[in-house]
Formats: C-alpha cells, structure tokens, sequence
C-alpha cells in the first residue's frame, strides 16, 4: 500500500510540474526571447532529418578553404582544391595578397548559406546550388564536422541526431548495363509496374555479380564503423546513427546501383539505420522518373525487409511545379515505396484523396518530419499556409527538424520557437510527445539503445520541469 501512495505521489508531482512548465509556455507565447530561452532548455531528444554537410555553418568550411588555399571561382563562389580548365578561378592566398580576402569572404558566406539573402537568386537555387561550392572542403574533413554537429546537439539539450552523411564510394562499372535507363523509362512511362520489377530483377542480378556487397562492406567498416568509434561519437549524453542516400537526378542505372549498395550497407551494420533519397525533387530527372524510383524502393525493400527508409517526397508546392505534379508524390511514397517516414510533405493539401492519405498515415504509424525554416526559405509556405495543422488534425506523428541547420543559419530551439508562437494551440504536452516521438520513431536498430534514449529523456525532463516548480 505504501509502494502505490509513493508511486501516487510521484505521478501527481509529475503531473505538476509538467503543468507548471505549461502554464509558463502560454504566458511567453509572443516573445520570441523567452521562447528561445525555455526551448533552449528544454529536451528536445532527435534530429531525424538532418543533412550532415547541409548542417556544417558555413564559417568552418570557409576558414578551412583558406587554410587549405583553395581556388576561388570570383563569379559563382565554389571551391576547387586545384585550378579547373575553365573559369575564373584564384587562390584565397592571392587575393589575401591583393587585399581583396575581406570582401570575397563576405561573398562566400552569402553564396554558401541563407546569410544576408536578398533574393537575388530563386531561393530554391540558392539552397539547392550551394552543396556543391563548399563540397570539396568537406572531403577528408568528416571528423570535424561530426565534432561539430555533436557539441552543437549537446549544447541545445538534443540528445540523438540521424544524419545522413555521405553517399557510398563506388567505382563499378556498369557500361555495359546502361540500355536499362531506356527500357526502365518506357516501362514507367507505361506505368507498367510488373515490367519494371522485371526489369529491375535483372538489373540487381548483374549488380550482385558485380560485388556490389564489397562496396557496402568498404563503406561500414573502414569509414562509418571507424568514424563512429575513433572519434567515441556514442556516450552517455548523445547518440548518432547515420542514413544512406542516394541522388535523385542520377539516370536510373546508377541510382539503382547506388540504391542496392545502401540498402546492404543498411542490413549489414547497426550503425546505418536506414535509407533515403535526396536531391530538388522538382528537379528533371526527378520529376520524370520519381515513380520509378519508388518501385526501386520497393524492389529493395523485398530484398531487405529489415532496412528502414524515409523519403523526401512533397517537398513541392504551387508555382514551383504545375498542379497536377503536386497530386501524387506522397500517395506515391507510401503506397508504392512503402516509406517509414516522410520527410517534408509539404503538398499533402494538393494530393490526391488527401483525407484518406492521412488517415491511412496515421493508422500506420507513418510519421511525418516536419521542417518550419526550411520549408518557410525554400518553397515560402509557412504559418497557416503549411501543413502542419492539417497533419496533427488527423493525428499524424509529428517529428520536428532541422532540415539543414548550417545553410539555414537556424538550429533545434529555434523550430520549437517558430513552432510554439506559429501555432498556440499547440500545448506543451503535445510538444512533450513531438520529443518523444523524435526517438521513437527513429530508425535505431538497437531497441536497448532506444529504450536507454526515452529513458534518459524522461530524466532530462523532469530536470527541465523541476525549474518550473521552484518559480
């Protein structure tokens, strides 16, 4: 009898404390510094869609192309560790020599992140373009910016980042297999579903012959498994796993090749917990094979039933792309990929039998990752123009994202932020299990890792919530 009164006790004082804490959130609704200065605080356990070089600001990969000495192209602003052919191209030395480092800096940071736009550029350029300048300065510089994503997490009480963090090496030659991007794309354009699997079982046979199992191989034990343990990324305050991906505006051979690699690259290692697909989605080839690349998925996911995946798909909306483009990208994901996740889903007003799509996502357990900054710079959908509302009208898991943090310039508190003053109807309770749902619906493998992650969660809480009680 003492047992339950004490465990009583315990819940009710919980039970306080959490209503303390949100009474408080109401009161700070509107002031965007005391909203920083409790999420902040709060826990706010994973990131799940996280980009890792998108993530890296700016400033690092900028001091590091100097230090380097790297090429300069003056018009576009991208990175060259030496001179290209063509194009005007000068050592940061040199224009350090000519006293023009000061403003060419200023130009870098402009062209590599969201800092200073003006609107210049098509906002979906600007942030789509800007990988490719700074890639060279992320090669052979992973463990930096591992260090950095993981003191940034540590600092904002984020306790578990799923990153994905390069695409897999592979040299393979698949010349000889290059007349399957005209049969695939006929029989897409066909939408004839039973002679692209067909298809694809042949193309996966000569990928096997090929070795693809040795890439995947490489890949987890030389450069993730290494990583992960010499830079001792796991501790008792954060936690990292890590998403193959793969490049959306690659012709269906390659992307196919490079999709099978990650999904075995997935089934073989607790590290990688799942797979995803990146790229502007409104790009040519994205848009023309996409349904295509959902069955590549979905013939995967045959061959590996264990290998979880979330897709960026919806991540559209009216203008960017015609109207009955946005009517179908989601269906597609979930239907005919069978997607875990969705990452964005930004058109899910525009689909087609939208209401049952929902329903459909929330009965199975299919959670949505919601990214507000992201969303607002790239597609300009935000407040009561994004989904938001209409996913937790229907009871959709929600998880909240960075998307990509260092391009941005935003971080986790300030999604919260954007979040709690953008929709006040939504409690703290409900950001509690936004939170919660940001572990439980992440890919780990390990479920005594998950459990240790929710756990520790529910001790970062109550430390959060003790603060309130004492005001």
């Amino acid at each position: 009898m003492t047992r339950i009164i004490t465990l009583f006790c315990i819940f009710i004082a919980q039970i306080g404390f959490s209503q303390t804490a949100e009474n408080y959130l109401e009161k700070i609704r509107n002031n965007e510094a005391l909203l920083t200065a409790f999420f902040q605080q709060m826990p706010k356990g994973g990131d799940l869609h996280h980009h890792f070089s998108g993530s890296v600001y700016a400033e690092p990969l900028l001091e590091r192309a100097i230090a380097e000495d790297f090429y300069l192209n003056l018009e576009s602003m991208a990175v060259s560790k030496t001179k290209p052919a063509k194009g005007n191209w000068q050592t940061f030395s040199t224009l350090k020599n000519e006293g023009k480092l000061a403003f060419y800096e200023q130009q870098v940071m402009q062209t590599w992140s969201v800092k200073d736009y003006n609107g210049s550029v098509p906002s979906d350029d600007q942030f789509f373009d800007s990988f490719m300048k700074f890639e060279p300065t992320i090669q052979g510089h992973f463990t930096e910016g591992m260090l950095e994503l993981k003191k940034r997490a540590l600092a904002e009480n984020v306790s578990y980042i799923e990153t994905q963090l390069s695409t897999i090496p592979c040299d393979m030659n698949v010349s000889d297999l290059t007349d399957f991007n005209t049969k695939l794309r006929q029989a897409a354009t066909q939408k004839d579903e039973k002679a692209v699997l067909k298809l694809l079982d042949e193309l996966y046979k000569s990928i096997q012959q090929k070795d693809a199992k040795k890439y995947a191989t490489d890949f987890n034990t030389n450069f993730i498994a290494k990583l992960h343990k010499d830079l001792k990324i796991d501790d008792e305050r954060f936690t990292m796993r890590y998403q193959n991906f793969v490049l959306r505006f690659m012709d269906p051979v390659d992307l196919f090749k490079n999709l099978t690699i990650a999904f075995i690259s997935a089934n073989d290692s607790k590290l990688v917990a799942g797979v995803n697909i990146v790229s502007p989605e409104h790009g040519e080839n994205s848009m023309k094979d996409y349904w295509l690349h959902m069955l590549m998925f979905k013939y995967c996911h045959s061959k590996f039933p264990d290998v979880k995946y979330t897709l960026h798909a919806g991540e559209l909306t009216l203008g960017l792309v015609q109207p009955e483009d946005l009517t179908w990208h989601i269906n597609d994901a979930i239907y005919v990929a069978g997607a875990n996740r969705i990452g964005h889903g930004v058109d899910i007003a525009y689909e087609a039998n939208s209401y049952d799509l929902l329903r459909y996502m929330a009965k199975n357990n299919i959670p949505i990752e919601i990214n507000l900054t992201s969303n607002e710079f790239i597609l300009k959908v935000k407040e009561n123009r994004h989904p938001f509302t209409l996913y937790k009208e229907f009871n959709v898991p929600i998880v909240i994202s960075t998307d990509d943090a260092g391009i941005l310039r935003t971080n986790m508190t300030e999604q919260y932020v954007l979040l709690a003053k953008r929709y006040p109807d939504v409690s703290y309770a409900t950001i509690k299990q936004y939170v919660y749902n940001s572990i439980n619906y992440s890919f780990i493998q390990d479920t005594s890792v998950k459990k240790q992650l929710v756990k520790d969660l529910d001790a970062r809480f109550k430390t959060f919530e003790d603060k309130f009680s004492k005001n």
